[in-house]
């Protein structure tokens, strides 16, 4: 299959202002996170799908390529579809979404995402980790509970599983899972997603994948990945991400 991964950044983020450009280790983090999708070897091509033209200029200043869309798509995944569309990359058959505040993104999550496209598994592909209970009380974790079957039941903002009796926790622990920024889709997959119409449930959550969930498309949960360092969306989350930088690339510089 030819994979073309789009990287959607949008530069309008409330909790975070101008948060494509902000810097993790001295770069903006739009290009960081192309050098993260770039690094992987995964992809036949990689493109930063964006509605605003300074982030596109800082891609190319990297020497990433960018593509300019639509201010008024209502998710990620719609600024996705308006690039894969484009002429020059109708040969792709398998499309990856890497979101534009995922510069950690765990490698074994999107070969996982990959695989479960590729394999014919499911048409949508995604991923979690396994996650400390504590992120069941953060808004801003989103979590995934799947069948036996590894395709998602539901995902949530909310603390799901739900924990009904105490007794019960330490089976409750094991199912937690935190869900991570990544999709895969076959082409026709990808189309028929955003050809829906926004769904209350997205709406309520503001979790784009809850249109197609609620349609009744499959959406395979790769279950391999070993981190969940999580995206950036405020300040807290940057500094971070930046300690994050450091700690890890001065290893690397040790090694």
């Amino acid at each position: 299959m030819t994979i073309l991964a789009i990287i959607p950044a949008r530069r309008g983020a409330t909790r975070l202002p101008d948060k494509p450009l902000r810097l993790l280790g001295g770069e903006p983090l739009i290009v960081r996170v192309w050098q993260r999708v770039v690094g992987l070897n995964l992809a036949d091509a990689v493109a930063v799908a964006t509605d605003d033209q300074d982030v596109a200029d800082a891609v190319e200043k990297a020497g990433g390529r960018a593509v300019l869309t639509s201010p008024s798509h209502p998710s990620g995944t719609d600024r996705v579809a308006e690039v894969a569309g484009r002429a020059e990359f109708k040969g792709a058959t398998l499309i990856l979404n890497v979101q534009g505040d995922e510069p950690f993104v765990d490698e074994l999550a999107v070969r996982g995402a990959v695989a479960i496209v590729a394999e014919g598994l499911a048409p949508i592909g995604t991923a979690a980790a396994p996650a400390h209970p504590d992120v069941l009380a953060s808004l801003a974790c989103v979590k995934v509970v799947c069948s036996d079957d590894g395709r998602a039941l539901y995902f949530s903002r909310a603390p799901i599983p739900f924990l009904r009796d105490p007794d019960d926790a330490p089976l409750r622990d094991t199912l937690v899972r935190q869900h991570l920024g990544i999709y895969a889709y076959t082409r026709e997959a990808l189309e028929a997603w955003v050809a829906l119409p926004v769904h209350p449930l997205e709406q309520i959550e503001r979790l784009e994948q809850l249109r197609p969930l609620a349609a009744g498309m499959g959406i395979g949960v790769a279950a391999g990945a070993t981190s969940a360092v999580g995206g950036i969306d405020t300040e807290h989350d940057l500094v971070r991400a930046n300690a994050h930088w450091e700690s890890t690339h001065a290893v690397r510089s040790l090694a």
